[in-house]
């Protein structure tokens, strides 16, 4: 099973177009920074996402996140495949 940074609903976009979840569904808060790459979801969807920002609210911090192309497994053939 894949471990997830970041837990998120990847259907759930808000008025930026982006996918949002809160900073506290982080497994590891400090992964989660601007440009960052992380896997987030659920273990049963889990996606490569691009950290877009961190926005303060008074409910909490929301992390915006950008889903990337492809699946997990296409990530662990390329890293596989260039030796890293």
């Amino acid at each position: 099973m894949t471990r997830i940074d970041i837990t998120a609903d990847l259907n759930s976009e808000d008025e930026t177009g982006f996918v949002w979840t809160f900073l506290d569904e982080a497994d590891d808060p400090a992964v989660i920074r601007p440009g960052e790459v992380v896997v987030a979801g659920s273990p049963l969807t889990p996606a490569v996402c691009e950290v877009i920002d961190l926005v303060e609210k008074p409910v909490g911090t929301v992390v915006h996140l950008r889903v990337l192309p492809g699946t997990i497994e296409q990530y662990r053939r390329l890293l596989d495949r260039v030796g890293a």
